[in-house]
């Protein structure tokens, strides 16, 4: 597509980085933090009319408002949708797929510090995206090349 890409696991705090690493499931207190940097990010290629792709596990509504509105979606789990603080246009892409094959690919990764054993508190944390959120489901089931087909096919619709 040639936009940018950001991980958002990349901006996870040192303590955050930390608690994973210990196995140690983050809270709400601790993603808030970084969920509203991740909207500070999205907020600035906006304004520089930059699309991106931003990888990230916002695993609950009230985080995917927070990336859409920032802090000001905090407490109220609705996005804004007028004024100075207008909410971003994004979509979600749920990746979805049975704990299995997401564990099987968590097995495969090297050099990160989120544990696989941390999987299943994501999955109970998990709130999969619903109307009227903007969002894709994908399945995990598919190929790769499968995958970015339905993708592209959603974005390049409009």
């Amino acid at each position: 597509l040639g936009w940018k890409f950001y991980d958002a696991d990349d901006y996870h705090s040192p303590e955050n980085k930390k608690k994973m690493a210990e196995g140690i499931p983050l809270s709400d207190e601790d993603r808030i933090p970084w969920l509203c940097a991740l909207h500070d990010i999205l907020r600035r290629e906006d304004l520089f009319g930059q699309d991106v792709i931003l990888a990230c596990s916002a695993l609950k509504k009230t985080y995917r408002c927070v990336l859409v509105s920032g802090s000001f979606a905090i407490g109220s789990n609705q996005p804004e949708e007028a004024g100075e603080n207008e909410a971003l246009k994004i979509l979600f892409v749920h990746l979805d797929g049975p704990t299995d094959i997401i564990a099987a690919r968590l097995e495969k990764r090297r050099g990160h510090f989120m544990p696989p054993e941390l999987l299943k508190s994501q999955f109970d944390t998990l709130e999969p995206p619903s109307a009227p959120e903007n969002f894709i489901t994908v399945s995990l089931e598919k190929s790769l090349p499968e995958i970015v087909l339905e993708i592209e096919s959603v974005i390049f619709q409009g």
